[in-house]
């Protein structure tokens, strides 16, 4: 599975993934002589070092040098975003550094590769599952279905209708065979559609292919892959703290046109 981002400092490393889950200060967030992270538990030392983006004095720069001299530096360093501190500091130290990478889409331990040339981090033997989901509307609200806390992806959150896309199926046709199966509803062609996105539910990277479609008046019959179903209004999608299979709220508020509203 590779993630495709910007190269911003040269390089191949592999390495396990430690993750920050914030920006990230090099001064005073790392001890510059063994690697080890001040505050919470982990060392980067040799290691793919994940994080949104860094923030701090300009000295952080020195302190991933300080590293580099002590032998503690990361293997790799992956941001969301780039800016200038950590970037000279990769620099600097001839650690490979790539940004513009969704940090979500990684965890704690994962084996990559990072390639500060190509600007790409492949995470080793993680599947990648082609899915199908659907936005069925009807008098403005949005369809939502809870899976069951014993399904062995996103167990007790809510979700549209989705599944696996076929070997040879198209995608839009896997969404209306989805739709059918779990709801009962018959949908038409679709009125909105996004491009692929990525999603991950632990040892699985899904590749969702988005659709929305309208379908007024329906009344939805379950099958056995939900366990309830809730018309909601785009904007009220999450808005109450119920937990969502990720980047649901953000799939529905673009394809629905509520994201700008």
């Amino acid at each position: 599975m590779i993630l495709k981002g910007r190269p911003i400092s040269p390089g191949r490393a592999e390495g396990r993934v430690v993750k920050v889950g914030e920006a990230f200060s090099f001064l005073g967030g790392v001890n510059g002589s063994t690697g080890d992270l001040v505050g919470r538990e982990g060392n980067i030392a040799g290691k793919a070092f994940a994080f949104p983006k860094g923030k701090g004095s300009t000295v952080g720069s020195f302190v991933v040098y300080d590293l580099m001299v002590h032998g503690k530096a990361p293997a790799a360093l992956i941001n969301r975003e780039a800016e200038t501190i950590v970037t000279t500091g990769a620099v600097i130290s001839s650690v490979p550094m790539v940004d513009s990478v969704d940090i979500g889409l990684l965890e704690d331990g994962d084996d990559v590769v990072v390639d500060g040339d190509s600007g790409t981090v492949e995470i080793r033997g993680l599947p990648l599952v082609r899915v199908a989901s659907s936005a069925v509307v009807s008098g403005g609200r949005v369809l939502l279905l809870k899976r069951p806390m014993g399904a062995k992806s996103f167990p007790g959150a809510w979700s549209l209708a989705a599944g696996k896309i076929e070997p040879g199926e198209e995608p839009e046709a896997a969404a209306r065979r989805e739709v059918f199966e779990e709801t009962g509803i018959r949908v038409g062609e679709p009125f909105a559609s996004l491009p692929p996105i990525l999603v991950r539910g632990g040892g699985t990277m899904w590749e969702v292919h988005p659709f929305a479609y309208l379908a007024e008046g329906a009344a939805p019959s379950l099958n056995h892959e939900n366990t309830e179903f809730a018309w909601a209004l785009p904007g009220d999608v999450g808005a109450r703290g119920e937990i969502l299979v990720p980047k649901t709220r953000d799939v529905v508020l673009e394809m629905t046109g509520a994201a700008g509203r």
